[in-house]
């Protein structure tokens, strides 16, 4: 029995999720439509995160005006690739995701002022879980057949003024959508072992 065959998940999901997914640096020039990405969602809202809360917005990038003004605020390594990409995605966490838990949450509506009445507690709590839903839709993407390409090289105070002028987002990645293109891989970096990272106590 291999490690594998410990899992449920079918083999060719695994390699098509984790094992031989990369983070694409090149794309082929075909579309990534808004079904495809509406079904990314559809299935990646299932994913856990605190309280139900689900404080990640996702803004598509389609317009020649707002690629050229977010590729302006690209560090210099991700213009070209941000230009050349497909679809691109600036995922952000609202830091009024509070408003809406006493649907998210109705077991408990009190969760919205008894925990998250403050301003710097809201932050902390969308941030991390904002980042937790970010991480399940770049696998979303890959489950589409898709290669994602996120990144956090950029300018985010600009991106935050460009795109979430109201000051209640904040940006946590830019992800380049498509199918890979030409040369999209650089070396698979190593990884940390099993036994590097996991104790029982």
């Amino acid at each position: 029995m291999t490690i594998a065959d410990a899992l449920v998940l079918d083999p060719a999901a695994q390699d098509l999720l984790f094992r031989e997914a990369r983070t694409a640096n090149t794309f082929t020039d075909e579309p990534v439509t808004d079904e495809q990405i509406q079904a990314i969602y559809d299935l990646v809202k299932y994913a856990p995160t605190s309280m139900n809360m689900s404080p990640l917005r996702i803004v598509l990038v389609r317009s020649d005006e707002a690629r050229a003004r977010l590729v302006g605020h690209m560090s210099d390594g991700n213009k070209d690739k941000t230009a050349g990409a497909p679809l691109v995605a600036i995922l952000a966490a609202d830091h009024e995701f509070h408003e809406e838990l006493p649907k998210l949450f109705p077991h408990f509506p009190q969760a919205k002022d008894l925990f998250f009445a403050e301003r710097p507690g809201r932050e902390a709590a969308s941030n991390l879980n904002a980042t937790l839903q970010a991480a399940y839709f770049i696998l979303g993407v890959r489950a589409a057949g898709l290669a994602a390409g996120p990144m956090t090289g950029y300018d985010a105070a600009a991106i935050n003024k460009e795109f979430f002028a109201d000051g209640d987002h904040s940006v946590l990645a830019v992800v380049n959508i498509g199918k890979p293109g030409e040369n999209a891989w650089f070396p698979r970096s190593p990884r940390l072992e099993y036994d590097e990272v996991v104790t029982t106590v």
